[in-house]
């Protein structure tokens, strides 16, 4: 972590678990989480809940990162970035026009319309549906279609790093994909055992994109126990791949999961990019346990899987705007590579939008490593050292590793661009 400038997330700790098996968890999982009104967080009536997960889930239906450390259960907050006045947006931090503009999804004409993204996250956040209500006033966005899910045991205890993790997490996903479904999942605390039944809540709700700003470093064993909460194609699942520089992070190390890195993102005031670098505090590396994908044979020499696959600003210097008042404050200026996962997850709801209209199943769907396997393919057959003008390709800067041209373990094949996005519709079988 960037300790001059800190992201905004929680440091999350917890003892390795024995977890029930996947099909267990599945025949608990719709049981195990209810929906609730995002304002006041009292359950929906049976009938509500029905309506409004079909409208959720139809495709044609037109309306920080935390680091989890495997030693301790206990979560630890990291401070926010550059508090500002809780009455204007930090000066200097990124609007959601700036950055739909510098990634291309201002020329989509798309706005992730018909699909459902699920920010899974621990513990309450109890103003989120009011602050992210004055976020998209803010800055011009349509009202949020918000709905909120938790534990049938009851609503999770408040937890200030974590409530503003949610905040980044549900207002990023909504800037990118504004015409999106946002099913914010609070797991009852931040043990791996609960984010996982989280996970699975979101797949058996319908949630085609599932961003998790959350991880820990990798250990032997940890991709083969919970890689069958991510072997789900038609669904994408997004994770923050760190904020400490050089390391490997689970689940961002899983080959059914895109890690996002982070850069420093430097535009102008429309959201044109004057440069785009490496970010010291990217997370990224070479797994020590995971085999090589296929999906990356000609992207990384080696028999290990590489991670990031993708980027996203990151850096807090270049932060984007957050608007948070759980814990009495307001506007923040954020960074982190949980900024691109959420991200990351409202592009592909974007894309997913596109393709229902063409009649086109979800990205991935049938892909044995979901869409993983199409984010490289289209990045061409020599990303080792060249990547194709769907992605910018990030080639300075470092997180204790140089970025390059081609794919590297800082930003993975590089940032989105309006060419990903297009081909990702209209290319992609």
């Amino acid at each position: 972590m960037d300790t001059r400038c800190p992201t905004r997330g929680r440091t999350l700790r917890f003892g390795l678990e024995n977890l029930e098996s996947r099909q267990l968890m599945a025949s608990r999982v719709s049981s195990s989480y209810i929906l609730v009104d995002a304002w006041t967080s009292k359950p929906l009536s049976p009938v509500a809940a029905q309506i409004v997960k079909a409208a959720a889930t139809n495709p044609h239906h037109a309306t920080h990162h935390s680091r989890v450390h495997l030693s301790s259960s206990q979560a630890h907050p990291s401070l926010v970035v550059k508090p500002s006045s809780s009455s204007a947006p930090y000066q200097g931090a990124l609007s959601p026009g700036q950055v739909r503009h510098t990634y291309g999804l201002d020329q989509s004409g798309l706005t992730g319309a018909g699909q459902t993204i699920a920010i899974i996250d621990a513990y309450d956040n109890p103003s989120i549906a009011g602050d992210l209500q004055a976020f998209s006033q803010q800055y011009g966005l349509p009202p949020a279609n918000l709905l909120k899910a938790v534990p049938t045991s009851g609503r999770p205890r408040f937890d200030s790093g974590w409530a503003g993790e949610i905040a980044l997490d549900v207002e990023w996903a909504h800037a990118m994909a504004p015409g999106a479904t946002i099913l914010l999942v609070e797991a009852k605390s931040a043990s791996y055992k609960d984010l996982l039944s989280a996970v699975d809540f979101a797949v058996s709700f319908g949630a085609k994109q599932v961003s998790m700003s959350w991880g820990g470093t990798e250990q032997s064993g940890s991709t083969g126990r919970y890689d069958s909460h991510f072997r789900v194609p038609g669904v994408t699942f997004t994770a923050a791949a760190g904020d400490s520089g050089r390391e490997v992070e689970h689940p961002a190390v899983s080959p059914y999961v895109t890690a996002v890195g982070g850069t420093t993102l430097h535009i102008d005031g429309l959201g044109n990019r004057l440069s785009e670098t490496a970010w010291s505090g990217s997370g990224g590396g070479v797994s020590s346990f995971t085999p090589l994908p296929t999906y990356q044979a000609n992207a990384l020499s080696g028999n290990r899987r590489g991670v990031p696959d993708v980027a996203f600003n990151g850096d807090p210097n270049t932060g984007v705007s957050v608007f948070d008042s759980s814990s009495g404050g307001g506007w923040w200026q954020v960074g982190g590579t949980s900024e691109g996962a959420p991200a990351w997850a409202g592009i592909l709801a974007v894309v997913n939008q596109g393709r229902a209209s063409l009649r086109k199943k979800p990205l991935g769907t049938g892909s044995t490593y979901g869409t993983n396997q199409i984010l490289y393919q289209v990045a061409g057959a020599g990303a080792r050292t060249s990547i194709s003008t769907d992605y910018y390709d990030v080639t300075a800067g470092s997180n204790g590793t140089p970025a390059q041209a081609g794919y590297d373990t800082v930003t993975g094949l590089g940032t989105p661009t309006a060419a990903l996005i297009n081909d990702l519709v209209n290319s992609v079988p």
